[in-house]
């Protein structure tokens, strides 16, 4: 067994291919990052929505995408979908399936942070006579932002790597 080689190592650090797969993976979680981040705010508002029905279709998007593995729904994605007439390149099919899947954990990361707001914060709000969207921008969103960003935080490194299932021991991607 050889030793540490120094000249290997920062060879390895250059090489085109560790870059280009650094930069590919890089740019995925950015694009998931963001794309969940807007599609769970409003999954997010479809949940907590007092009409039922609404509510039910947010917590079974929610169910469905926590549920099942990435990987499986990313197969789903790009041999089930061509089936029905939808076709998506490779990487398109990723992208989409990263968005549908970190889109249901950021529905329940904003949704949360939004519950763990007291509830005198918005009538204190009203009380100011402030309107509900600008409430929602001066009260109300600061501090659900101090809430979520620690689990914010936790989803960029889901991302950045395999997420272990909840319901087995086993590697998901």
């Amino acid at each position: 067994m050889r030793g540490f080689d120094v000249a290997n190592f920062f060879d390895a650090l250059v090489n085109p291919f560790l870059l280009l797969g650094a930069a590919v993976t890089a740019g995925l979680t950015v694009a998931g990052l963001a794309g969940g981040l807007a599609l769970g705010l409003l999954i997010a508002v479809l949940r907590s929505s007092p009409n039922r029905l609404i509510g039910r279709i947010g917590r079974g998007y929610i169910w469905f995408f926590r549920g099942t593995p990435l990987l499986i729904q990313m197969v789903m994605i790009y041999s089930g979908l061509p089936q029905l007439g939808i076709r998506f390149g490779v990487l398109t099919s990723v992208v989409v399936a990263l968005v549908l899947n970190e889109a249901a954990y950021m529905a329940e990361i904003i949704r949360g942070g939004f519950l763990a707001i007291p509830p005198g914060q918005s009538d204190a709000a009203k009380a100011l006579g402030l309107s509900r969207p600008l409430a929602f921008r001066k009260v109300l969103l600061p501090q659900a932002t101090r809430i979520i960003l620690p689990a914010l935080g936790n989803s960029v490194n889901g991302l950045l790597k395999p997420r272990r299932s909840p319901r087995s021991s086993r590697w998901r991607s």
